[in-house]
């Protein structure tokens, strides 16, 4: 990566009901960003599927909000470039080698779910669209009703751990400069960036996928950011959405 990239500007907010909520409503108003928005404490946070995200006092709850004319398929990579922003800010306060991605945007540490990401968008009324990225991430403390096993930055951590202020501001310097890398190089380069830290390649798998369950070995990305799935059979799966889950857990 070569030269600074600005990053985009912060609002912070005491209280929100959800940061994506308040993107999509600065959106709809015409906003175009970039712009990060912060929420101190968001009462109504969501997660992937529709899913409560507990954001906990002390954790981070933000969303870049930012336009882009890129095809809608090609704009959801985004999702990648976070996912390594946020391994960067994880990687400036516990040893790298504990933080790791699994398909398709969570990142982890001590492999235990410590951050989640959701990518929303909408049409602009003059053309192309508008993107909100949330990211969730437990700088503080793990949630207490989790529905999967998490974990948090303290676990790792004797020093007390950075303030969402504080994360904030690494996680949108880290974000810009991946943001840069896939503007200047296409997707390609997110993807091998995103391979070296990626969580349970060349390792048995199962994939729930809403219609069906598929059993198998991760093979790697794709060019466009799906997942390949090696079947006992020999074949070939694409994945492009869903829950992917190793070690047996579920």
């Amino acid at each position: 990566m070569t030269g600074a990239v600005s990053p985009a500007p912060v609002v912070v907010l005491d209280e929100i009901d959800s940061t994506n909520a308040e993107a999509r409503r600065r959106a709809e108003a015409g906003e175009a960003g970039p712009v990060w928005i912060v929420g101190l404490r968001q009462t109504a946070g969501r997660g992937r599927r529709g899913r409560a995200w507990e954001t906990g006092e002390g954790n981070l709850a933000a969303t870049l909000l930012f336009s882009t004319d890129k095809p809608p398929a090609q704009a959801a990579q985004v999702s990648f470039v976070a996912a390594l922003a946020v391994a960067d800010l994880l990687a400036a306060y516990v040893p790298a080698s504990l933080v790791s991605l699994k398909w398709p945007n969570d990142p982890l540490l001590g492999g235990l779910k410590v951050s989640g990401i959701l990518v929303e968008s909408g049409a602009r009324p003059n053309g192309g669209l508008w993107i909100a990225v949330g990211i969730g991430v437990n700088l503080a403390r793990k949630p207490i009703d989790s529905e999967r096993p998490a974990t948090a930055i303290p676990t790792y951590r004797a020093a007390p751990p950075p303030s969402p202020i504080e994360a904030i501001e690494v996680l949108a310097a880290a974000f810009a400069r991946w943001n840069d890398v896939w503007l200047r190089l296409g997707f390609p380069a997110i993807a091998d960036a995103w391979t070296a830290r990626a969580h349970g390649l060349g390792e048995p798998c199962v994939a729930r996928l809403g219609t069906e369950t598929l059993e198998g070995i991760a093979e790697g990305l794709d060019g466009d950011g799906a997942l390949r799935l090696r079947l006992a059979d020999g074949q070939l799966r694409r994945i492009t959405a869903g829950d992917v889950f190793f070690g047996g857990a579920s």
